[in-house]
């Protein structure tokens, strides 16, 4: 694989960069990395560069992209610091890869076993749980072809249900702990397991399936996204030097 990576067909952008580099769309799976790479650079001064495609045209089908992840979807790294250049897919696996490499003094990971373990458990619960229920709202709402009312509430119910653990959770209703983070003792610490899952959840409004009224029994949970919302990093994160239309430079791939 190492002598496969990069071919002709690969952006020049993208075999040319040296340390880090980030293959990304302002998605809410992008922006998780997008985010905990600013979070880093703040706390350490972490560098990387960025490219930027649009998967509205499928850029990431090609065989260039699919060399760097056989599953065909964004975001990637690439740490080209390793030799050879190492690829890492899968949101949660990034931050978590990010994580060990370069969050040296564990300011957004913990130490302590039993702390990392409800860390793991609240990154991958959303990555399996959560993100999947309300990837399929905004499909069933938002783009499908025809609006069918069975897989609309089924997935708009069980992201309502994810969301109920959440909020279980941060209230600290069977615990007697109200916390202001996923993991971490007494009321938690902002870690990776809070990055993965707010960059999704932030935005329970795009699809338009939920109503404020249904977002009310969550309060525990809205105080949080918008606890998270307020950090500088997170403001970039989300921001405009990952818009395509802001910063043309970084933009590969076709146009649509």
């Amino acid at each position: 694989m190492s002598n496969q990576l990069y071919f002709d067909e690969t952006p020049e952008p993208i075999k040319s960069a040296k340390g880090l580099h980030l293959i990304t769309q302002s998605t809410p799976n992008g922006q998780k990395v997008q985010i905990f790479l600013e979070e880093l650079k703040d706390v350490y001064g972490t560098e990387w560069t960025t490219s930027i495609i649009n998967i509205g045209t499928n850029e990431q089908k090609k065989e260039w992209f699919l060399r760097l992840n056989p599953n065909g979807r964004i975001p990637v790294i690439i740490d080209n610091k390793q030799s050879p250049p190492h690829p890492v897919m899968e949101t949660s696996a990034e931050l978590l890869y990010l994580l060990d490499r370069e969050d040296k003094n564990h300011v957004f990971g913990f130490t302590d076993p039993l702390e990392k373990s409800e860390c793991l458990q609240w990154l991958f619960f959303w990555h399996g749980s959560g993100a999947p229920y309300l990837g399929q709202v905004n499909h069933f709402f938002k783009f499908a072809p025809e609006m069918i009312h069975y897989p609309q509430e089924r997935f708009k119910n069980e992201t309502l249900r994810v969301f109920g653990v959440i909020e279980i959770h941060l209230s600290g209703k069977y615990t007697g702990q109200p916390r202001q983070y996923l993991a971490g003792n007494g009321s938690g610490k902002y870690s990776v397991a809070d990055i993965g899952t707010w960059s999704w959840v932030k935005g329970w409004g795009f699809s338009g399936a939920f109503r404020d009224e249904d977002m009310k029994t969550f309060p525990h949970l809205l105080e949080w996204i918008n606890r998270i919302a307020e950090r500088p990093a997170v403001i970039r994160g989300i921001g405009d030097d990952y818009n395509a239309q802001k910063r043309p430079e970084l933009y590969i791939g076709e146009k649509k």
